[in-house]
């Protein structure tokens, strides 16, 4: 099976306003794109960072009537600051890799927003397994955000999963998704990320 590729990084905040002040003031550049999830009831905007991956801040949408399900990302349980909280690997075949990710990587739901349409794989819970340190998986069914976004220079310079079972988290990876700027580590659960930008290396919260 073709190994998927790093999509995109999820930004969680309170507010999708406090959000995208954070990010903005951080990376010097403004939001661009983005819109509402109904079947999630959440609401995201959207950076470049280059032509096949992105970031998003996504927050729920206090306008949105509940989902009637548990939000992807654990968004229900999501206090404290806007922070990097997890990251989205693109697959070619959704239902292979499924076979192949960890127990809990979810079930399989269709979406869309706007002009994007996809399948992704979501947890009953919203919580993805390794305490959220492993990736969601999805499947674009045609274009896909990342090569319609304004490019601002912002490119993904490292991403660094970190999980009291690194091993065993590397092996779950292993069939999923290879990237040389992807690395796991033992420690604390999460994810960090460095992003080159016009004003040199940044790291996300």
């Amino acid at each position: 099976m073709a190994l998927g590729q790093i999509d995109h990084l999820v930004v969680s905040s309170a507010t999708l306003s406090e959000g995208v002040a954070c990010l903005e003031d951080l990376l010097g550049v403004p939001m661009a794109g983005g819109g509402e999830h109904p079947l999630m009831g959440t609401h995201n905007v959207l950076w470049s960072l280059g032509s096949s991956t992105y970031l998003e801040v996504i927050a729920i949408n206090p306008e949105a009537p509940d989902p009637g399900r548990a939000r992807w990302f654990d968004l229900d349980y999501f206090t404290g600051p806007a922070r990097l909280t997890n990251w989205v690997v693109r697959v070619p075949d959704l239902t292979q890799a499924l076979h192949r990710a960890p127990d809990g990587t979810g079930d399989v739901l269709s979406l869309e927003r706007g002009p994007y349409a996809w399948d992704m794989a979501i947890p009953s819970d919203g919580r993805l397994p390794f305490s959220g340190c492993a990736p969601g998986l999805l499947h674009w069914k045609g274009a896909q955000p990342a090569p319609d976004l304004p490019d601002h220079g912002l490119r993904l310079a490292a991403l660094e999963v970190t999980h009291p079972e690194a091993e065993a988290l590397s092996v779950a990876l292993a069939p999923l998704v290879a990237d040389r700027r992807l690395s796991v580590h033992s420690g604390a659960p999460g994810v960090s990320a460095w992003l080159d930008t016009p004003h040199g290396l940044v790291e996300l919260p």
